[in-house]
C-alpha cells in the first residue's frame, strides 16, 4: 500500500498479506488507501457472502416462526396476518442491502417491526449491522426508539407463553446484547485500523529521521570541506598569485612559496581524501586524523604568517589544552575562517586574532581586520562560511556575531561556553 506525505509517495508494506477472503470487505476497503481514494464501493469477500447468507437464513427462520405464531393467533384478522407476512418477506429480502445502507435500514425497521411480527429478526440484524458500521450516536437513537416502542408492542400483541414483564425484560436484554456485540466488533476493527495508522506513522517517522540524519551528515561534511579546503586553497591562490606577479622575486622567496604551495596542496588532498572516506565508509566526523583544537591555533597563525599575512595573536587562555575538544575545535574553525576571509577580502592588512576565557566562563574568539587600502578585486565564493560558523557556534551552545567595524574594517566575534 502507499501513503502520500509532502508530495512524495511512500511505499509501505501491506498490513495484512494473508488471504483477503477471510476479512470483511469494509475492513479491507479501509486498509487499502488506493480503494478509499478511488471512491468505489467495497466488493463483498467470501466471508461477507457467508455472513450475509447466514443472516438471511436467520431472518427467514425467525419470520417463519413468527408466521406460525400468527396462524395460532385465532383472534387476529386474516388480512392483518397477510400484511404482516408480506412485510416480513420484503424485510428478509432487504437484508442483502444492510452493508450499503446500515442506518437507513435500521431506522426503517423500527416502524416496520412494530407492525410486523415476522420482521423482528430483520430488525435485530439491522441493529447489529448499524452498531458495527456506524458511530454510537446513531445506534443510540435507533436502539432507544426500539426500547421505547417495545412495551407498547407487547401490550398490543401480548405473548401467549410468557408474562408481559418477563417478555419485555427479555427483549430489552436481547437488544442491549445485540448493540454491545456490534460495538465490540466495531472496536476490534477500529483497533486494527489504528494499528495500521501507527505502523504507517512509525514508518514515515523512521524515513524522516533517516533523511534528517543524512541531511545533518551532509551539512557537517560540507562545513568541514568549506572550513578546511577554503583555507588551504586560499593559501595556494595567494602564493600562486605572488609567483605570477613577481616572476623576478629572489630564489629563496620563490622556493619558500613553492614549498607552501606543495604543503598546502598535500594537506588539501589529505583532508579531501578523509572526507571522501567518511562518505564511503560512513565513519564519524572524528575519524581519521585528530581534529584540530585550540592548541593548534599557534600553528595556524604561523602558517598564515609564512603565507605573507600580518597576523597578531592575543591568546589569554591559561592552558589551551584544557579547553573541551568540541569547544576548542569550534574556536579553531572560527579563527581559520576569519583568517581565510581576511586574506580574500582585506589582503595586506594586519589581522588580530584574540582568544580569552577560562573554565566556568565563556571562551571568546575575535578576528578583526581594518579596512583594506585601495580597491580589492571581487573574490568568488559561496558566501556560506559565516553561516556555517554561526551554525557551529549555535550547536556548541554559544553565539557568533559578525559585521563591519566603525573604522571600515570587519570583525567576527564568537562566544562559546566553557563548562
Amino acid at each position: 500500500m502507499s501513503a502520500v506525505t509532502d508530495d512524495k509517495t511512500v511505499r509501505t508494506a501491506p498490513v495484512y498479506t494473508g488471504p483477503r477472503w477471510f476479512f470483511p470487505s469494509a475492513l479491507i476497503h479501509e486498509l487499502d488507501p488506493d480503494a478509499s481514494r478511488s471512491g468505489r464501493r467495497p466488493r463483498r469477500t467470501a466471508r461477507d457472502w457467508v455472513v450475509d447468507f447466514s443472516c438471511f437464513l436467520l431472518a427467514v427462520l425467525i419470520g417463519v416462526l413468527g408466521a406460525e405464531a400468527l396462524r395460532d393467533n385465532t383472534g387476529l384478522p386474516h388480512a392483518v396476518a397477510l400484511v404482516d407476512q408480506l412485510l416480513g418477506a420484503l424485510s428478509c429480502a432487504v437484508v442483502w442491502l444492510r452493508r450499503r445502507w446500515p442506518l437507513g435500514l435500521a431506522a426503517a425497521m423500527v416502524p416496520v417491526s412494530f407492525v410486523s411480527e415476522t420482521s423482528g429478526g430483520v430488525a435485530v440484524i439491522a441493529l447489529f449491522t448499524l452498531a458495527v458500521h456506524r458511530p454510537f450516536r446513531y445506534v443510540a437513537w435507533v436502539a432507544g426508539a426500539q426500547l421505547v416502542l417495545m412495551p407498547l408492542y407487547f401490550w398490543w400483541r401480548p405473548d401467549p407463553d410468557l408474562p408481559y414483564t418477563a417478555v419485555v425484560v427479555l427483549f430489552v436484554v436481547l437488544t442491549v446484547a445485540v448493540v454491545g456485540w456490534g460495538m465490540f466488533v466495531r472496536s476490534k476493527r477500529q483497533l486494527m485500523l489504528s494499528l495500521r495508522d501507527r505502523a504507517r506513522r512509525a514508518e514515515t517517522e523512521a524515513r524522516l529521521r533517516a533523511e534528517q540524519a543524512q541531511r545533518l551528515a551532509r551539512e557537517a561534511i560540507a562545513r568541514e570541506m568549506h572550513d578546511v579546503l577554503a583555507h588551504r586553497l586560499t593559501l595556494l591562490s595567494v602564493h600562486a598569485g605572488a609567483l605570477e606577479f613577481r616572476p623576478d622575486a629572489p630564489r629563496d622567496e620563490i622556493a619558500r612559496a613553492a614549498g607552501v604551495i606543495r604543503e598546502s596542496a598535500h594537506e588539501a588532498l589529505q583532508d579531501l581524501r578523509e572526507i571522501i572516506g567518511v562518505l564511503r565508509a560512513g565513519e564519524s566526523e572524528d575519524a581519521g586524523r585528530p581534529q584540530p583544537t585550540l592548541a593548534a591555533l599557534d600553528t595556524l597563525v604561523a602558517e598564515s604568517r609564512r603565507a605573507g599575512m600580518r597576523v597578531t595573536l592575543e591568546q589569554r587562555v591559561g592552558d589551551a589544552g584544557s579547553v573541551p575538544a568540541s569547544v576548542g575545535r569550534t574556536a579553531y574553525r572560527i579563527a581559520q575562517e576569519g583568517l581565510t576571509n581576511a586574506r580574500k577580502h582585506a589582503p595586506g592588512t594586519e589581522i588580530t586574532v584574540s582568544v580569552a576565557g577560562g573554565p566556568g566562563e565563556d571562551l571568546t574568539v575575535t578576528v578583526r581586520n581594518p579596512a583594506p587600502e585601495g580597491d580589492v578585486p571581487a573574490v568568488p565564493g559561496a558566501g556560506q562560511g559565516l553561516i556555517g560558523l554561526t551554525e557551529r557556534a549555535t550547536l556548541a551552545g554559544g553565539a557568533l556575531e559578525h559585521g563591519p567595524t566603525p573604522d571600515g574594517g570587519f570583525e567576527v566575534r564568537a562566544r562559546l561556553p566553557w563548562r
